[in-house]
């Protein structure tokens, strides 16, 4: 990473000590480096829940302490429009959507983008762990050299013009090095914690943040052979193989085993759980998708690839078939554990990430007993 004629340069600067450190190897290199602090939600419980105040008094002391001026803007009305209003119509829809790769589309690599060029910047750079790489005809997005910490499952719908003035630092440093980095350069947010979960909910319970929005009716809890054994409080407040708070005690005739969300049933508003976590309706040896977003160009049909239907979900193999605009089919080596509709999967071909989809529905090992599909 090396600047070229001084480039100036505004990185998004969280308050967190991962933007914090990549806004100091910036100047390391040679960039002009200023910050910017983006707003991306208010409501009325902003001072209770939110802690974007805390967040922008961290982000002014980093910016003093490297001498870096710090611009500040509110993206919170494009960040309702854009992707709080979509995360609510998936919710709707008996779907659980990842808002986290929507807001790097829509707010982090565009609004931000743009504003950062209304600025004068002539790129941007983030604290993701991600790498890029700039080739003559086109940009490709890399996996990071720690691995436990990529994060380009977040960014696969990022396409050329987001990539082309991006700039990702640490990229190429493991996380105990920016860790170690901050506290040699004094910064105040060295021994910060990380932020974890969705960022509009705060310390928010999930389950009362959606019930503002969203009417969640109650229902049946039932194992796939039918027998009702509890009761939900909405579908949308649960995900496949999930084992905590079901509220499912001891069961009179079952073992004294845990449970597990294997199914959901729409149309009857049913939960089917069961007392295995590598339950067949849980497995998937394969699934269709929405239309792919491919960030330079569509792989080979059934080429062998890899894929992750989940961030830190080690790579696993598979091949595509049906590139069309109506979807993919996705056939697996290995069937993979709670696939998600509404969570997206991420492709890669050697350590290059190229590109993704949403999934739209899944096929299970239980459909496959019953009904082999053809080989993709």
């Amino acid at each position: 990473m090396t600047a070229a004629r001084a480039e100036r340069v505004i990185v998004g600067l969280s308050g967190g000590v991962d933007s914090a450190v990549a806004a100091s190897r910036l100047m390391e290199a040679g960039y002009r480096v200023e910050g910017l602090f983006m707003k991306n939600w208010e409501d009325d419980d902003d001072q209770e829940y939110c802690a974007a105040a805390a967040d922008l008094a961290m982000a002014q002391e980093v910016a003093a302490c490297l001498e870096i001026p710090l611009h500040k803007a509110n993206f919170a009305d494009a960040y309702r429009e854009r992707v709080f209003a979509h995360f609510l119509q998936e919710y709707q829809a008996g779907r659980t959507p990842n808002p986290d790769i929507l807001c790097n589309r829509e707010i982090k690599f565009r609004a931000f983008l743009d504003h950062a060029r209304n600025l004068g910047a002539t790129r941007i750079a983030t604290g993701h762990y991600a790498r890029v790489r700039h080739n003559p005809d086109h940009s490709e997005l890399c996996l990071a050299a720690d691995a436990n910490k990529d994060q380009t499952y977040f960014l696969h719908t990022l396409t050329q013009e987001q990539l082309r003035p991006a700039l990702f630092p640490l990229g190429d440093i493991p996380k105990e090095r920016v860790r170690e980095r901050a506290r040699e350069l004094g910064l105040p947010n060295h021994a910060r914690k990380d932020s974890t979960g969705i960022c509009f909910i705060g310390e928010r319970r999930f389950r009362d943040f959606l019930a503002r929005y969203l009417r969640a009716p109650e229902g049946d809890i039932r194992t796939p052979e039918g027998q009702v054994i509890g009761r939900h409080r909405g579908l949308m407040f649960y995900t496949l193989g999930q084992r905590q708070g079901l509220g499912i005690g001891g069961v009179e005739g079952f073992a004294d085993a845990p449970w597990y969300v294997v199914d959901k049933d729409l149309a009857r508003n049913q939960l089917i759980v069961a007392q295995d976590g590598q339950h067949p309706l849980l497995m998937s040896p394969a699934l269709t998708t929405e239309a792919g977003h491919w960030i330079h160009r569509p792989p080979l049909a059934s080429a062998p690839l890899q894929a992750r239907i989940r961030h830190r979900q080690p790579l696993q193999g598979c091949r595509i078939a049906g590139l069309g605009e109506q979807g993919l089919q996705v056939a697996f080596e290995t069937p993979q554990r709670a696939a998600t509709p509404g969570q997206s999967i991420a492709f890669y071909r050697g350590d290059v990430c190229l590109g993704g989809a949403v999934i739209a529905a899944r096929r299970t090992l239980a459909e496959e007993a019953r009904n082999p599909a053809v080989p993709v």
